[in-house]
């Protein structure tokens, strides 16, 4: 993680990381002011802070209540070598806690990663650069020189594929830095890599070795800043919406025609049968989400079908709503690249048809199995931990290159179904483990829901969703019996591992076109890497088709100007925004960062506000305090919003109540409610209440985004891939 520090007066300096700010001075016997805590003091804190956290994870996850346990830090100082410490972490455990609760906290305190990074001793860079925000230097894993590591499916050495990578981003001013790494068993390597600049542009890698895993959360990084996923639902504001292309140059723009109908040249008929079979589609839910310039139509990229190489275009809206990450890649070469893609389908698509159908698959014989030693000793790793893993063949009788892990919590009675697909047999056995384990603790398993045989829990949209993300959802007790419904087959689509990835792209591509699946394919090479994002309509979608009128991210138009100038707006307008917020039918609980598609700092009032918090505000700015009532007593049932925000609706809530009452008066209560509540939270209540404060804890904000930090930094790294694209099409034309 990057810590900037600025210094500020005096021995006061400020630190800031992620969306945080932390201020750190100097005691007074030090020539401080002693106005915040020193930086050690920190560094101490942070130990103890650790501790507690993974003793409250401990407890969380076993329902064990934590009310009665107290944690402290000491830090005994060698008075020969102040530098030469001992840190005795103590904790009060209550006296009815079991002997096995009582050993599991103390070593989960063992775990504290402050405790361990210390105990390891790391180590220090010291060095001078021009620019800090110019050094995007990433620092990543350095390759021993020399070495040259080769695995399946990459057409360069892990070492020359990594340093590529990395050169690729710090030419694009894009400072990565490792977050965090994971190695629980054996032949099991996950990491978390971001920008250093925009935390939100992250991605995770996985594989048998840390080079691999490194190489994967790259490459998948790539992948996304090529495909532009990083901005997905995000309003990319005035500059991109107004410049000449928004999302890539070879973009056009249709506009819908009579009555809304949609424009000729867009999709084709094939595409049309799926995405409009009713003829409810109209041009406007196809408006551009991202720039929310409806003047200037609907954003179309082109894609080439693969059956004729005809060029056809796709909005941008429809693929950001149905498709969200599924079916990109970036490789070292195109082909690369697309068998990626095509396997990453294949894995979601059987995933979901066996998830959806309760499909039994075979258990993959121990003999196959001891022919892989490095995955074998990955599952021991689990097993011996507790955990029993099923490994099974996902592929269907060998019809799709796709393979099953799945891990049993016997403590918490949750399951885990992780898939994998490569052309490979090993590749996609070794994927399905890595994916498992990907970003995750011991602890983290601990959260798996439990199987059902209820039908419709599985068949649920949402829970197919939930799999797609982190592979979190629920899984029918049926994908288990031993009563399978395929045979198990040893298949490999790689000719015995002589196919080259133009081969087994070819055998991809061949198995969509037995399945009579067109399939479609744009190709991002603008930023210097070798990118692809493939579309097979009616098969890779992640959300159902009818999001597309029912729960399209681009009704952000409808809200977006006038939330973000809500403070300027008159009676009539709030008036305007209140009614359509109450027609939409959209949930009271969704918060206005998705709704707009703005990332405010989720640790303000902005980043917390719900539709509903919106609601109560406008009726409170509109003296329609009966109303603001109602919203106000749904707030406090049931939002988590911060401890602050919650004794400020407390305090609204009782004013409410004596204004409400015709035989109460506020001025007998105000001194009581004052005590209670403070005089500046019952300044903010009272007011709220009679008008002259409007909209408290909001700032005010415009679409031109002032003051939203977090955000400005997201559409800084948008702007690094916007200008890429735009020298690239210029170095072409000449």
């Amino acid at each position: 993680m990057e810590i900037k520090v600025n210094f500020l007066d005096k021995l006061r300096q400020e630190a800031k990381f992620d969306d945080f700010t932390v201020i750190a001075d100097q005691p007074i016997r030090y020539k401080g002011d002693g106005s915040a805590p020193g930086p050690f003091d920190y560094f101490l804190a942070s130990s103890a802070l650790c501790a507690a956290y993974f003793v409250k994870a401990y407890c969380d996850t076993r329902g064990i209540p934590t009310e009665h346990m107290r944690l402290s830090h000491n830090n005994i100082v060698d008075p020969e070598n102040r530098y030469k410490q001992t840190f005795k972490i103590q904790i009060e455990l209550p006296p009815d806690i079991s002997e096995k609760d009582r050993v599991g906290i103390l070593r989960s305190i063992d775990r504290c990663t402050v405790k361990r990074v210390v105990q390891n001793m790391p180590d220090f860079i010291i060095e001078e650069v021009e620019n800090l925000d110019a050094d995007a230097q990433a620092l990543l894993l350095p390759s021993a020189e020399g070495t040259s590591t080769r695995i399946a499916g990459k057409d360069l050495p892990l070492e020359e594929t990594i340093a590529n990578m990395s050169a690729l981003l710090a030419n694009l001013g894009i400072k990565v830095e490792i977050a965090s790494w994971r190695n629980i068993v054996p032949n099991v390597w996950s990491l978390h890599i971001r920008d250093a600049h925009s935390p939100m542009c992250f991605t995770n890698g996985k594989g048998a070795t840390k080079e691999s895993a490194l190489a994967s959360a790259l490459g998948e990084y790539i992948e996304r800043t090529s495909c532009n996923h990083f901005y997905n639902d995000q309003y990319w504001g005035e500059e991109f919406a107004n410049a000449p292309f928004v999302h890539y140059p070879e973009e056009r723009w249709f506009k819908p025609g009579k009555k809304d109908a949609l424009p000729k040249g867009l999709l084709d008929e094939y595409c049309l049968a799926i995405y409009n079979a009713d003829g409810e589609l109209r041009g406007s839910h196809l408006y551009d989400t991202n720039s929310g310039n409806v003047e200037r139509g609907i954003c179309a990229l082109p894609y080439v079908r693969q059956s004729d190489g005809e060029v056809v275009y796709f909005p941008a809206n429809l693929i950001d709503n149905l498709f969200l990450s599924n079916g990109m890649s970036a490789g070292n070469t195109l082909a690369e690249a697309q068998v990626q893609c095509l396997s990453e389908i294949f894995e979601r698509a059987v995933k979901r048809e066996i998830l959806e159908g309760e499909i039994a698959l075979p258990d993959v014989p121990q003999d196959v199995l001891a022919k892989y030693p490095g995955i074998v000793a990955g599952i021991k790793g689990l097993e011996e931990q507790g955990f029993p893993v099923l490994v099974k063949d996902a592929s269907l009788g060998g019809e799709y290159p796709v393979m099953c892990v799945t891990l049993m919590n016997p403590r918490t009675g949750g399951v885990f179904a992780s898939f994998g697909a490569h052309p490979s047999f090993e590749v996609a056995l070794e994927r399905s483990l890595t994916e498992l384990l990907q970003g995750r603790s011991f602890e983290g398993l601990n959260d798996l829901p439990p199987p059902t045989f209820e039908s419709n829990a599985v068949t649920e949209p949402n829970n197919f969703v939930e799999h797609f993300i982190d592979s979190s959802g629920v899984v029918s007790w049926r994908f288990f019996s031993a009563k399978h419904d395929y045979e198990f087959v040893e298949w490999d689509f790689t000719d015995a591992g002589k196919a080259s990835n133009e081969d087994m792209a070819a055998t991809l591509f061949g198995i969509c076109e037995a399945m009579d699946k067109e399939v479609y394919m744009a190709v991002y090479d603008h930023l210097g890497a070798q990118a692809c994002r493939i579309l097979v309509p009616g098969y890779s979608e992640v959300y159902p088709v009818e999001d597309l009128i029912w729960d399209n991210t681009n009704k952000a138009l409808a809200f977006r100007e006038d939330i973000l100038n809500l403070h300027r707006l008159d009676d009539d307008a709030l008036e305007a925004l209140l009614e359509r917020l109450e027609e939409s039918e959209l949930d009271e609980q969704m918060d206005i960062i998705t709704l707009i598609g703005v990332e405010f700092d989720e640790n303000t009032d902005w980043g917390q506000l719900t539709i509903l918090e919106l609601k109560l505000l406008i009726n409170l700015a509109l003296q329609q305090l009966d109303a603001a009532k109602d919203l106000v007593e749904s707030f406090l049932q049931y939002n988590e919003n911060t401890v602050e925000r919650g004794l400020f609706y407390q305090a609204l809530n009782v004013v409410l109540e004596v204004l409400l009452d015709d035989e109460l008066e506020l001025a007998d209560y105000e001194p009581a409610f004052r005590r209670m509540f403070g005089d500046a939270r019952m300044d903010a209540a009272i007011g709220s209440a009679n008008g002259s404060v409007r909209f408290h804890g909001l700032t005010p904000t415009s679409m031109k985004l002032e003051g939203l930090d977090r955000h400005q930094r997201l559409l800084d790294s948008y702007r690094k891939l916007h200008a890429a694209r735009a020298k690239a099409v210029g170095a072409g034309r000449q």
